[in-house]
């Protein structure tokens, strides 16, 4: 509970008025779309994912770096990034500095972490854990990272591995011993370190297991999270047969269908949007393949862009008819 308050305090003490303020006119502007009433776009997301690297070691089935197996890419371009934060800091209270790939195989990233948190933007990352030495650590928590999240998917290697091909959980058991370790040498409450467990019918058995191993670990927090499974119609083992954490519940017709009804509307493109790692702008972490880029950075600032007529044509077709985008088909978002 006190981590949980030291958590709160953390969050709220980059509040400003402005933020606040920006905020509410966001939020306004989505309850106001859903009874099909504009409400002006001149307002800027509260929370930003930035994309620091687009590959990773790993091989996930259900990522698609892990399925193209992309051990090479790109990465964020300091530049860019210091510009974009300059545009928006007055008004973004959350980054989070993850989309597709690994974001630690960006050697640079506690430089960006630094450079958003002295801007005053709450920081957070989320990690397979594998890059993650002691030297590494050091740099994260000096970073200000305020959260880092480690994604373990199992308590064993077999199973972990199941998911999370080429990875060792040994490694990402170290990772967060390093964390601890350096939070607790510098004298620390940052990062709040929180183990993310999705649940696939391959581990669901582990679910208890991982409870001893995250306090094992001295994680502030275990989530358990739903997994998002792309040719779910035909089943998989991936799926749980645990309801509660399943998108997907099984049909008469023995097909599997999406629990979500997908109705007219959609929060996040209101409260938050995605820069993938060459500069685009995104509606979500659903387009994954840049399909709906609402423009580039390199082009244009990221006020005029996310109030640009492209995100504003995008926002619209979901108030008329969500389901006519690929990638809301498989979203949880309501």
């Amino acid at each position: 509970m006190f981590r949980k308050f030291l958590f709160l305090t953390q969050i709220l003490k980059y509040l400003t008025l402005i933020k606040i303020f920006n905020f509410i006119i966001g939020y306004k502007s989505y309850l106001f779309s859903r009874k099909k009433i504009l409400f002006g776009n001149l307002f800027i997301p509260w929370f930003i994912s930035v994309e620091p690297s687009n590959f990773c070691q790993l091989e996930c089935p259900e990522c698609p770096v892990g399925i193209n197996q992309r051990k090479k890419g790109t990465l964020f371009e300091e530049t860019l990034f210091h510009k974009t934060i300059d545009d928006i800091k007055n008004k973004v209270i959350h980054i989070i500095f993850y989309f597709q790939g690994e974001p630690l195989l960006n050697r640079k990233l506690p430089a960006m972490i630094k450079y958003a948190h002295d801007a005053g933007i709450f920081t957070s990352t989320s990690t397979n854990g594998q890059a993650l030495n002691s030297e590494r650590a050091k740099e994260l928590v000096l970073s200000g990272l305020d959260k880092l999240i480690f994604s373990i998917d199992g308590t064993t290697q077999e199973v972990y591995e199941k998911y999370r091909k080429g990875g060792s959980l040994e490694r990402v058991k170290n990772a967060v011993l390093h964390i601890n370790h350096w939070k607790k040498e510098l004298k620390s409450t940052t990062p709040f370190v929180e183990i993310q467990f999705i649940v696939f019918g391959t581990n669901q058995h582990q679910m208890n297991e991982m409870k001893q191993l995250a306090k094992t670990l001295n994680a502030d927090r275990l989530a358990f999270k739903s997994a998002q499974i792309y040719d779910f119609e035909n089943g998989s083992e991936l799926i749980t047969s645990i309801s509660k954490y399943s998108r997907y519940k099984k049909t008469e017709s023995g097909k599997y269908e999406i629990k979500n009804k997908l109705h007219n509307h959609c929060q996040r493109l209101w409260s938050g949007a995605v820069i993938n790692v060459n500069g685009d702008i995104l509606p979500c972490c659903f387009d994954k393949n840049a399909d709906h880029s609402f423009g580039n950075l390199n082009e244009k600032s990221f006020k005029s862009i996310i109030n640009g007529e492209n995100s504003t044509s995008f926002r619209h077709s979901i108030l008329t008819n969500r389901k006519q985008h690929e990638i809301c088909r498989n979203c949880t978002e309501k």
